[in-house]
């Protein structure tokens, strides 16, 4: 295979890999607190010896997470809570401690807010957040202060990965952040609201059209490749 068909094989590679993240954007555009993913397509370009022209390859493998702000939700859940603004939650699962935007938290039979998974919210402090099962109404403050009645439970905290360049999908709503964690100021949390999924479908299909689009116009080239290649061979076997 000559370099034009390495090029092209490449772009074909990464087309494909994007098309996968489409439809796994527009399969979560439901999902509460999903943030949309996206792929960098970067090109690799290498000297080759002699009178080679050089070589040109195509990668999409460095994925890209939108942080854009999401709907908010109303549905009244004492214990859904919504990030106006940026930030994570942080949460405590066997594997170490993750950030999400996913909200809906409710007691555990211990009185530890949990997720629906039974990972445990962590306060600004990186302690789990407990509720007693006999407290009076619940009440959560925009600064993350939980009270029970007039008495302050914990204080949720907000956090956001030390370098955003290192923070990893690692679930549909989970991140991990390899670089650690460091508190956010200036956001807001609102109790009663769920933050929907930032994907806008409409964006998503038409993206999706305009790959299948590119893979197909580079489908066509590798055909029309491949017969010029069987066309030499076929004029030099003849010869």
């Amino acid at each position: 295979m000559d370099n034009a068909g390495y090029t092209a094989l490449t772009r074909q590679s990464g087309l494909m890999r994007e098309m996968q993240t489409v439809a796994n954007n527009l399969a979560n555009m439901s999902t509460s607190g999903y943030r949309r993913e996206g792929l960098i397509f970067a090109e690799h370009v290498k000297r080759l010896e002699g009178e080679n022209d050089s070589l040109s390859m195509a990668t999409a493998n460095v994925k890209n997470t939108s942080l854009m702000q999401g709907t908010l939700t109303q549905t009244a859940g004492t214990f859904d809570f919504a990030i106006e603004g940026a930030g994570f939650f942080l949460i405590e699962t066997p594997a170490g401690e993750r950030l999400t935007r996913a909200g809906s938290f409710t007691p555990s039979p211990e009185g530890e807010l949990v997720t629906p998974e039974g990972y445990r919210l962590l306060d600004n402090g990186g302690s789990p957040v407990f509720v007693p099962p006999d407290a009076p109404s619940i009440n959560l403050a925009a600064d993350g202060t939980l009270s029970a009645g007039n008495t302050p439970l914990a204080q949720i905290g907000l956090y956001s990965p030390a370098d955003p360049n290192q923070m990893r999908r690692e679930d549909g709503v989970r991140f991990i952040s390899d670089a650690g964690t460091i508190p956010v100021e200036g956001s807001a949390i609102l109790q009663g609201f769920i933050e929907s999924s930032n994907v806008d479908p409409v964006a998503e299909i038409t993206r999706m059209i305009e790959v299948q689009r590119a893979y197909e116009l580079g489908q066509g080239f590798m055909d029309k490749e491949d017969e010029r290649i069987r066309s030499v061979m076929r004029t030099l076997g003849s010869s």
